[in-house]
């Protein structure tokens, strides 16, 4: 009688003196997976943000299959909140846009055990939706990370480049992700600024197509811990968005302050007596002519109005 697969099996464990069924108490074996780097993002915002940077929090989740978002936080909040949620959503990376004033949109990239973060003001934002760029990838496909040559000169650079790479690269064989390159993200420094871009792989000579969104990360500080700690770096050509709302109101007035000005130059200018002064003696050497009679005679007289007659009307009785 012929054994069957099943039997042949199990004959063969138990010659090797291999159980084929593990015991309640037994420990599972180890799996063997491919996907190493288990690295989670968290993408979150603080109340109060605008309309702008609420797109691009959409936007940059969209992008990044590793990311994990939460609810809003508070404003009576502390930073170091954060840093709790992260660990409850079991994420070593986080992502943390702040609104102030309805306008003005900041962004902190932390790593959350042991630091360092950077905060960033957010300038120039554009999201996908309000561009309409031609370009177009895949949802969840990797990105390749083009950092430009002056992150490796100065050490705060190093620093910011270390976190983009660990934050917006996508770990290989992840779950969520597509094993295809198709896109490209691009960070340039411009005036002492961070400009990111996202283009479009067309073909394998190079030819981009850009596919959004954009923005421009003005650096502010650099800490030595995750939303706190030691202040490493300070960005010195910094201006607040207050400050240079200030300075276009002021140059908005200085228009009236100059028309103010130029209207008393005019008043302490304006002459009070004749436009230019009269010499008497300039009239001493002037000839007097006087017309010859005959010449009067053949004019004539003088032809005046004719004065209209009034009708008397009799009082008839």
């Amino acid at each position: 009688m012929l054994k069957r697969p099943r039997e042949e099996a199990e004959a063969a464990s138990q010659e090797e003196g291999i159980s084929p069924t593990r015991g309640s108490e037994d420990e599972p074996k180890a799996k063997k997976s491919k996907w190493t780097n288990k690295t989670r993002v968290l993408v979150l915002s603080a109340r109060g943000i605008g309309h702008r940077g609420r797109h691009l929090l959409n936007d940059l989740q969209s992008m990044m299959p590793h990311s994990k978002s939460d609810s809003k936080m508070q404003k009576k909040e502390s930073l170091f909140s954060v840093n709790e949620i992260a660990e409850m959503k079991n994420c070593e990376k986080c992502l943390f846009f702040e609104g102030r004033k309805g306008k003005d949109v900041f962004l902190w990239a932390a790593n959350i055990a042991r630091g360092p973060s950077v905060k960033f003001e957010v300038e120039n934002i554009h999201t996908m939706a309000e561009l309409k760029m031609t370009g177009n990838c895949l949802r969840a496909s990797r990105p390749l990370l083009s950092f430009d040559n002056i992150f490796t000169a100065e050490p705060h650079w190093q620093i910011v480049k270390e976190l983009f790479v660990q934050i917006f690269g996508v770990p290989n064989h992840h779950p969520k992700s597509q094993p295809f390159f198709d896109h490209v993200y691009t960070f340039s420094v411009v005036d002492n600024k961070v400009w990111f871009r996202n283009f479009q792989i067309l073909e394998e000579t190079g030819s981009l197509a850009e596919v959004g969104p954009r923005m421009v990360l003005n650096p502010i500080k650099v800490f030595d811990g995750s939303f706190s700690g030691q202040t490493l770096w300070e960005n010195s050509r910094y201006v607040t968005p207050n400050s240079k709302r200030a300075m276009l109101k002021k140059m908005k007035s200085q228009k009236y302050q100059n028309r103010i000005e130029s209207r008393a130059a005019y008043e302490v200018g304006k002459p009070t007596g004749p436009t230019y002064r009269v010499d008497e003696t300039d009239e001493v050497f002037n000839t007097i002519e006087f017309e010859n009679p005959e010449q009067q005679a053949q004019k004539g007289p003088k032809k005046g109005k004719k004065k209209s007659k009034k009708k008397l009307v009799s009082n008839s009785v």
